[in-house]
């Protein structure tokens, strides 16, 4: 497969997505090879001509920014600042993310704005293509100066210490090196500053999160259809008509969704002894219409931040500047980061309430789903657990992006919390994953309630599908293994949007 090449065509999402899902390599293009050398040239001459001192390049860091650093010591500078920085603690990053972050911090440095060596980020491009993986914590970063202490865990490697994952084993920086002969790298000026500086960590976690939302909203919209059809739902809230006159564009895609999703049901079209349905079916469009346009907002923020130079000080070869100023603070990622946490579990709250509908013995379906109500408690305790699970996703999403604690003796005296947004949000996401699961559990019962009519093509074929892992419940049973595998289902569903 051809590699994909690292250069200044923008890189969305989409493309994120098929580079890591083909297992493509990446490489350098030639014109991002020149950038990058092109910068080191005249960052080296710059530091020996310039009679100013240089942040971050001739002086020291932070509140040391007027510490002035002779040339001998520059790269004893670069290499302590790694290693110093290296302060994470708790759970390790997957490894799928530190992936991911691996080619931000490429796709960042390869603008030739940064003054790293080519022979650093070509080190970081082995890494990627070898599946050499750093470890690296989850706390610790401010979101501002740009994610320190996950960035140092990611460089450490490259200086030949720390440690990294390589088919998912773990073996020191030393161990890896050995094995493919690789020699620690020598890092010269202002090249420690520019793998710490930036927001990798941050818009890796956000890259993820967005990849992982668009499938997960436009499954709630499957799992929500399912649903509507198990609790004899009405179609009339998706015509288009109403949603033309209210023309949010999340909306809009969410009311066609269904009609296409529903288009040839037997249950949809029979005769409906109820006027209205319950907010939680009724509001459907108004609801996850709300969290696609906020998905796509997000999306829009993330995709310019992975196109973006994120480190400190900024140069300019043909300028003839070098610039020191805020470039590596994650307030756009912190903002967004915090909105997605809220869209997402927004998805969970509703798809919580159609479980309790579905369960509460209306509209001619048994209470909790079982045949025998009383013998078998049924479906009576998936609610419970989806409903403690909507409750810790309403504490997750307060919002990190409000808060900021002054650092490094108070230049950095606003900071932008954007990693624990980010880490936050992964948790929320992965909580909706677990409430959609239980709904559609709690659908396809009810649905085989409503035989012999039958739904649309897409949607018998999907519970179709979804019944080879998960069996119709006729007398209680062992539940945590069956929301397990609802759970897997849905993980391991692809949807093409």
């Amino acid at each position: 497969m051809k590699k994909h090449q690292i250069s200044q065509d923008f890189l969305c999402i989409e493309k994120v997505q098929k580079i890591i899902e083909r297992k493509q390599k990446i490489e350098l293009s030639n014109e991002a090879v020149e950038a990058i050398k092109k910068c080191r040239d005249y960052l080296d001459k710059k530091a020996i001509e310039s009679p100013e001192p240089i942040y971050g390049v001739t002086t020291g860091f932070g509140s040391l920014c007027n510490k002035h650093i002779s040339a001998d010591d520059l790269s004893t500078l670069q290499r302590n600042l790694v290693i110093s920085h290296a302060c994470g603690v708790g759970e390790e990053v997957p490894q799928e993310i530190v992936q991911i972050m691996l080619l931000m911090k490429i796709q960042s440095l390869s603008y030739g704005h940064s003054g790293v060596q080519l022979d650093t980020i070509q080190r970081l491009v082995d890494f990627y293509n070898k599946g050499v993986y750093p470890v690296v914590y989850q706390q610790g970063s401010l979101g501002a100066s740009g994610d320190l202490a996950p960035l140092a865990h990611l460089s450490l490697p490259l200086i030949g210490m720390g440690e990294v994952y390589y088919r998912n084993k773990k073996y020191s920086a030393t161990e890896i090196n050995e094995k493919f002969g690789w020699k620690p790298i020598t890092l010269k000026s202002k090249e420690g500053l520019a793998l710490l500086n930036g927001t990798q960590f941050m818009s890796s976690y956000a890259v993820w999160l967005l990849m992982k939302a668009r499938k997960l909203s436009w499954l709630a919209d499957i799992i929500a259809a399912i649903s509507l059809e198990a609790f004899d739902g009405r179609i009339e809230p998706f015509n288009m008509l109403v949603h033309i006159v209210r023309p949010h564009a999340g909306q809009i895609t969410t009311a066609a969704h269904f009609t296409q999703l529903l288009e040839g049901s037997e249950i949809i079209t029979q005769h409906k002894e109820h006027v209205q349905d319950p907010y939680s079916f009724r509001c459907i469009p108004q609801v996850h219409g709300a969290s696609k346009d906020a998905i796509e907002h997000v999306q829009h923020v993330v995709e310019t931040e992975i196109n973006s130079v994120t480190d400190n000080p900024t140069v300019f070869p043909d300028e003839d500047i070098i610039v020191s100023a805020g470039n590596f603070h994650g307030q756009p990622l912190a903002l967004v980061l915090d909105f997605l946490s809220i869209a997402l579990a927004e998805l969970g709250n509703i798809s919580e309430r159609r479980i309790y509908q579905l369960i509460s013995g209306k509209r001619g379906l048994p209470s909790f789903l079982v045949k025998n109500p009383g013998l078998n408690s049924g479906f009576m305790i998936p609610q419970y657990t989806a409903a403690s699970i909507v409750n810790q996703n309403k504490a997750f999403t307060m919002p990190c992006s409000t808060d900021s604690i002054e650092s490094s003796q108070g230049q950095e005296d606003h900071v932008s919390m954007g990693a624990n947004a980010a880490t936050k949000c992964y948790l929320v996401i992965n909580n909706v994953e677990k409430i959609l699961g239980i709904e559609l559990f709690n659908a396809a019962q009810a649905l085989d309630f409503r035989k012999p009519l039958k739904s649309s093509e897409f949607l018998e074929d999907f519970v179709k599908c979804y019944r080879e892992f998960v069996p119709f419940v006729e007398n209680d049973t062992y539940m945590h293994e069956l929301i397990q595998k609802s759970i897997d289902f849905i993980n391991g569903v692809r949807v093409v949007m």
